[in-house]
């Protein structure tokens, strides 16, 4: 997301629309049950003042309020308001002694998270890398698998590696919130083969995306999870496959602008072999 000057002189409005107590209050690590009740990633500037509350609750101890400020940043990021985001990080690091090692995580993956939306990605895989690192210290696996879900998006050349080490890590965790990082493991794996030429070996990936969603995924996920597996089987020339897909997605969605995008060129297919365009793309 690009940076703007509205969004950088914005200020956070009062938290008036901030839903009482989502999960209660306490002392010691924040969990992802309470971070999942105060995002929501369609409407960074709600989280923004969510984070924000929950930041400056007295009833949490200074551990908490630290971690929770860290999802204040990356609201901040999602609003294109990085200046914002550093400074909120920096604010973490000073007011915290000795920080432990989740927190640690927290504010590297947050940091790494931001110089890669100002186009830093260089400066952000160190981070990144750290956040994993002390994560894996802090037995804090659904972080470390955020951490190298990262790396496999942002460090070049080492895609593979990190989604291998990430699945290999997945592999050893039972809890269905944290085994939901498959969903975007293979998912990112898939597409990193199918833009390097590889669709034959993105297939799997996509359809082991699909498989995770369904298990422990969201609806959205499912519903894109179908529609990167229809798009691959149209790169392999399995079109008759890849519209009765597309056509289900369609059908559900009528709305869906990714859905119509690839029938339309399905059907361009259909009439004259090698025809191309503009190919619609989802954010993983």
């Amino acid at each position: 997301m690009t940076d703007t000057a509205a969004f950088a002189a914005d200020p956070i409005p009062p938290a008036a629309t901030v839903p009482p107590n989502p999960v209660a209050l306490g002392t010691g690590p924040v969990s992802q049950a309470l971070l999942d009740s105060l995002w929501d990633f369609t409407d960074a500037a709600a989280s923004a003042r969510r984070f924000q509350q929950a930041a400056d609750d007295a009833g949490r101890d200074d551990e908490a309020r630290a971690e929770l400020a860290t999802q204040l940043a990356r609201a901040f990021g999602l609003l294109g308001r990085f200046d914002d985001g550093l400074a909120a990080l920096a604010a973490v690091q000073e007011s915290t002694g000795e920080p432990t090692d989740r927190l640690q995580a927290r504010v590297a993956l947050e940091h790494g998270r931001l110089l890669r939306s100002m186009d830093r990605t260089d400066e952000a895989v160190p981070f990144f890398t750290l956040a994993a690192r002390k994560a894996a210290s802090a037995g804090a696996q659904f972080l470390a698998l955020d951490a190298l879900h990262m790396l496999a998006i942002a460090d070049a050349g080492h895609e593979e590696e990190w989604a291998a080490e990430g699945l290999a890590l997945l592999d050893t965790t039972t809890d269905a919130r944290t085994r939901r990082w498959g969903v975007a493991l293979h998912n990112n794996l898939g597409w990193f083969l199918h833009d390097s030429g590889r669709p034959d070996e993105a297939l799997p990936e996509f359809e082991a995306a699909l498989r995770a969603a369904d298990t422990v995924g969201t609806h959205e996920q499912r519903h894109l999870g179908r529609w990167a597996v229809a798009r691959c089987l149209r790169t392999l020339g399995r079109t008759d496959e890849a519209r009765a897909l597309q056509q289900q997605l369609a059908a559900e969605r009528p709305d869906d602008d990714f859905a119509r995008a690839e029938l339309a060129l399905l059907d361009q297919a259909a009439d004259a072999t090698g025809v191309s365009g503009a190919e619609p793309t989802i954010v993983p």
